[in-house]
């Protein structure tokens, strides 16, 4: 184990925090750009929405599947080396899928590659910023996740701009630069002392074993050291947020992957439709701290669990008023109205899970957790709508309700159950591509 240079509740925490707020900006705000290059891609390959919607389903189920790799990478050689090794893989996804020629080819670059790199760039370091900050963890979390909202924010500006001038090719080469900044963000996470002591356990030796059986063996027990089945076992609480969380993603990611090409099937411009998603980012960079403070008081402390449920139920009945009607300013009321809902979940989604298993146990929580949430991530985009974005609401307080001590999460919807997109024989064509 590296040798511990800084301390918990430190000074340099803060910077550590920074650090964070950085690189969860650069990958779990990257996502929310894809829509912006669907009607180019389409033009490209001459694909379909459903077909080129598996891009952003690969990239955030790797993003979140990936979660025990990165606990045993996080194990074996830290935070500090998993986040820029992150950063390194996730720069030579983007640069590779500039040179793609194909979309099984863009599947495997800017879906595999780039999401096992913000996959390890990003969950090292949400599990570092848990280990830096005691005292004020409820706090460092709410401001982390603004760099989410900067992200949302600014990708989709950023997309907008580049595309105009170099293409989508051109872009994803500039996007392969942007992601080296992870790495530096990696050197700010020096090793910190923690005060979780390591389990020690006397054991009787193994009994001897054939070659076979022991590589079997041994596959078991490092799949039990680094998944949490045992707590997802014995601890209800967390049985129940990962339930609630697999439910509700059936729906989470659908606004952000479909809202741009939704409003540019209502005659927006491409300009007016990237800035929806630009909206919903900058509102949460101011909503999100106040949440973060407003759920850390104690009187709310106890009641968490249920400020998340409320959040993610207001951000499932918002996506009502987005189905409803396709006029920009219903959607940009739509887009404020979502960034309260959308600021809750973000203040409180890890800080949730913290406490619901100890922070020794956490990395291993946190990878079951994101394993069993990427397959979610995977069909959902491409089914586009055929979850329920209510009935997650109805079962977590059904569970509260009956006195369960933990805290899930209920799940918004897509925007519409349709699939929007041009055919690549037309740019300017409003007829569905299905």
């Amino acid at each position: 184990m590296p040798q511990a240079l800084e301390r918990a509740d430190g000074s340099w925490a803060w910077v550590v925090l920074l650090a964070t707020m950085v690189t969860q900006g650069l990958t779990l705000g990257f996502p929310t750009c894809i829509g912006i290059f669907f009607t180019d891609l389409q033009w490209e390959f001459q694909a379909s929405n459903s077909q080129t919607s598996w891009i952003p389903s690969i990239l955030m189920a790797v993003l979140h599947m990936a979660g025990p790799l990165c606990s045993i990478l996080v194990g074996r050689f830290g935070c500090r080396v998993t986040t820029m090794l992150g950063g390194v893989l996730a720069s030579l996804g983007m640069v590779a899928s500039s040179f793609s020629r194909n979309l099984s080819q863009l599947y495997f670059t800017a879906g595999f590659i780039t999401g096992l790199g913000m996959c390890f760039s990003f969950q090292s370091s949400v599990t570092v910023l848990g280990f830096y900050f005691v005292r004020r963890r409820v706090l460092a979390n709410a401001l982390a996740s603004m760099g989410v909202s900067l992200g949302i924010t600014l990708w989709p500006l950023l997309s907008r701009y580049l595309l105009e001038d170099l293409g989508w090719r051109g872009t994803f080469l500039v996007f392969g630069g942007v992601f080296l900044h992870c790495c530096i963000c990696g050197a700010i996470m020096r090793p910190v002392a923690t005060s979780v002591a390591p389990e020690t356990k006397e054991c009787p030796p193994p009994p001897p074993e054939t070659p076979a059986l022991g590589c079997v063996a041994a596959c078991g027990r490092t799949i039990q050291r680094h998944l949490a089945f045992d707590i997802l076992r014995h601890n209800t609480g967390y049985c129940v947020y990962v339930l609630g969380v697999m439910w509700s993603i059936l729906g989470f990611p659908l606004p952000q992957v479909f809202l741009v090409p939704y409003a540019m099937w209502h005659r927006m411009d491409e300009q007016q439709a990237a800035l929806l998603i630009s909206i919903i980012g900058f509102s949460n960079i101011f909503l999100r701290p106040l949440a973060g403070l407003m759920a850390g008081r104690p009187a709310f402390a106890s009641h968490r669990k249920y400020l998340f449920s409320l959040a993610f139920l207001l951000n499932g009945l918002t996506n009502l008023v987005c189905a409803a009607s396709g006029d920009f300013w219903v959607l940009v009321g739509y887009c404020l109205v979502y960034s309260v809902s959308m600021s809750g979940i973000g203040a409180l989604i890890f800080q949730v899970l913290m406490d619901i298993v100890p922070m020794d146990q956490f990395p291993r929580a946190l990878g079951l957790f994101t394993v069993l949430d990427g397959f979610a991530f995977l069909i959902s985009p491409p089914l586009a709508g055929a979850s329920s974005f209510l009935s997650p609401p109805c079962f977590l307080d059904f569970i509260f309700m009956n006195g369960c001590q933990s805290s899930c999460l209920p799940c918004p919807a897509g925007v519409n159950k349709h699939l929007w997109g041009c055919p690549a024989s037309s740019r300017t064509s409003h007829e569905c591509l299905l």
